[in-house]
Parts: structure tokens; sequence; C-alpha cells
């Protein structure tokens, strides 16, 4: 049977060799250091796990509106304003099947065929595919380690032609970790307000900011507002990736758009979950605070170990829970014993010699990286150091 030209267009993800070996490894009672997921390593906060067990033995299991609970969605808006300085109405708020969810709404609402959206990169791994699911062109705007990863202000406007519909950001960023000022978000919202563009804002990881207060772009003008879609979630806040539950706040005909197209392609988000989420926004917040601060803790030591290694050069990320490591040095260069040429090869030398799982910067769009989460304990984090050093001190 011929596929459709939109799963033709999906390219196959470079990483999953990699992913399934590490799975059979541990499957066959191999210690494997994780450093390649994207999820905290805390167990939910104990008001939403509560909440979540209450409802399902009230019996809770019917449907929800497709946008979501109308409580969770109030709260939302009250969140927004209140720590985002966004104003907001339920009408502006739609919950999502997570905040990926949220995104291809946003796109599949927003995009024509053949229209263009910037993507920095690197890149989070899904923003490529969305938009070429939603029959867009992605351009990438390429960013450099010198310069921290950040978009260069100069050039931003000359890169918007009238192809141009929108751009996607994401601070603090998967996977550099990378956040901005808040005069270069004022730059960047001006800049689409002139050119008339959208900006999906995705600020999943508001919370692990560490070296600055996180600013909403949407919060810095009525007028900059309205050209923004804020995608966020509860997921990374509320360490339950697994329960899938997302939101997107934005002018409330985009919000109306996102509804309709969620009540045809998926219905309302998992009902448990969304008042397991009015428990966590009422009484987590002690908990979201707690673990930002051991993440702090995590990176600041994880990123000096690092740098300490031969060969590896790594900027201390602002923000989010990765690291994003130069291992350029070692593509040509004997790491256990084998000779990788590229991140993904790298990537197998420490999954195969140091029992390491990472994510290569190949699907981030930077060869010559890898992404590890400081998702794990500080003695595991030690231990992976160790292994590291182990396979590479060789290179001395």
């Amino acid at each position: 049977m011929d596929l459709s030209y939109r799963a033709k267009k999906i390219e196959p993800s470079a990483t999953l060799a990699i992913g399934a070996k590490a799975k059979s490894m541990i499957k066959e009672g191999i210690d494997v250091i994780s450093l390649a997921a994207g999820e905290p390593d805390w167990d939910p906060p104990y008001e939403a796990k509560e909440a979540a067990i209450t409802a399902v033995r009230e019996g809770n299991a019917h449907y929800t509106p497709a946008s979501g609970l109308i409580e969770l969605r109030d709260l939302v808006a009250e969140k927004m304003g209140a720590e985002n300085k966004v104003s907001a109405t339920r009408d502006n708020v739609i919950i999502t099947h997570g905040a990926k969810y949220g995104l291809y709404l946003a796109l599949q609402c927003l995009i024509n065929p053949d229209d263009e959206v910037l993507l920095p990169s690197p890149y989070w791994v899904s923003y490529l595919e969305q938009i070429k699911l939603a029959g867009g062109v992605p351009r990438i705007i390429e960013t450099s380690e010198d310069e921290g990863f950040k978009l260069d202000l100069d050039t931003l406007e000359d890169k918007i032609t009238s192809r141009v519909k929108g751009i996607i950001l994401n601070y603090p960023s998967n996977p550099t970790g990378v956040t901005y000022t808040e005069s270069e978000l004022r730059y960047i919202g001006e800049v689409a307000v002139k050119k008339d563009i959208f900006i999906i804002s995705d600020e999943i990881y508001e919370y692990f900011n560490y070296d600055q207060e996180h600013i909403s772009i949407a919060s810095l003008s009525p007028k900059i507002a309205e050209k923004v879609i804020t995608i966020n979630g509860f997921s990374k806040a509320y360490a339950i990736p697994g329960w899938r539950v997302g939101y997107a706040v934005a002018n409330a005909d985009i919000i109306k758009a996102m509804g309709s197209y969620q009540s045809h392609s998926a219905s309302n988000p998992n009902t448990i979950a969304q008042l397991a989420c009015i428990a966590g926004m009422k009484d987590g917040k002690k908990f979201v605070a707690k673990m930002a601060q051991e993440f702090l803790e995590r990176r600041d030591s994880f990123v000096d170990a690092l740098n300490n290694i031969h060969g590896v050069r790594c900027q201390k990320p602002a923000g989010a829970f990765y690291v994003f490591p130069n291992v350029q040095y070692y593509l040509g260069n004997e790491v256990g014993g084998v000779v990788p040429t590229n991140s993904i090869e790298f990537a197998t030398a420490l999954l195969e010699k140091a029992r390491i799982s990472c994510v290569p910067g190949s699907a981030f769009g930077a060869e010559g990286y890898v992404r590890l989460s400081y998702t794990q304990s500080v003695s595991r984090l030690k231990e992976a150091i160790q292994r590291l050093n182990s396979v590479l001190e060789n290179n001395k």
C-alpha cells in the first residue's frame, strides 16, 4: 500500500538504533546510566498523585470539554497573569495532550502549504518534523557555540522574507539550555510585529531558569502578545511526562481553531490527569521550586566535571536540565578502542564502552555535540563522569 505524502515526509530517527540498544542492554541486566531521557527523575507531587487516585475511585471516566476542564483552563489563565504577566481568560487557553500536541495543533492551524517557519538550530527534534507535517518548510537559522547558541538579532529581520509565516522560539532551550533577556525578547517580538509573523514560544522549561527570572515574550506588549502562541505544560514542572497534559495560550481565535482541531483529532486530554494537574497547580509550587534547586546544584557540578575531561568543552546552560558538550575533538580520535566519525558513532561508542546513553547532536541539527540530561542523582552523575574518563583518558 502506498503511504501518504505526509508519512513519506517524516524523517526516521537516526537515534532509534541507539535507544533500542540501550533498552536491550538494560533488559540483559547491564548497568546503563541513562543520560538521554528528557524527563525529571522525581516522583510527581503528592497532591497530584492523591488527586489522580481519588479521581479513579470516584469514577471520573467520562469526557471533558475538548479544550479541557473549565477549572483547569481558569487556573492556567490565572497563573499566566500572576506569574507570566500575560493577560488571559479561559477563552485564551486550551488544554492539550501534552505540550508536544499543543505545538502540533498550533502549526496545523497556522501553516499553509509551503509557508516557511524560522527554526533556530540546535533545535528540539520534533519541531522540524511538525513543520513539515503541517505542509510548511523549515528555514534553519544556524547559531554558534561562540555566541552562546543565541539568535543573531542583527540579522534576524533580514531572514524574514515574504514566504516566512512565523518563528519557533524555545527558551530555556532543549538541547542547549540557552535563554533570552528581556531586551532580546522585546526585539524579537517587535520584529515579529513589524513583519507580521507569529511566534510559537515554547516555554515548557520556564521553572528551570537558574541565572535569571523567566520572562514570557507575550508579556512585553499587547501588540507582541497578539503574535504569540505560548506553549507550556505540566510534564517537566510536576514530573508527569507520561500523563500527557499541556496547554497553549494565545488570542481567542487561534485557541478556538486549535480546540476545533483537537476535538476532531484527539478529543479531550486525559480526564484523570487534568484533575491531578488542578491539584498540582493549587498545591505543588513548593515541589517545583525544590526540584529546580536540586537541578541547579546538579548542573553546576556536572558542567565543571565535564570541562575537566580532556577534549570536552561544555557551556554552562542557563536553564532546562540538559548539557550540550562539544565533542568534536573525538570525531576521528579513539574512544574506547573505536574511532567515531560523527556524533551518532560517538554516542554509540559511549553506550558500548562506557555504558552511558546520550543523544547525538545531529538529532538536534548540530553535529559534533551530544546532549546529556542531568536527570539522575548526584552519585549517578559522578559515576557517569568516571566512566567517561575511563574511555576518553587515552587521548590525553
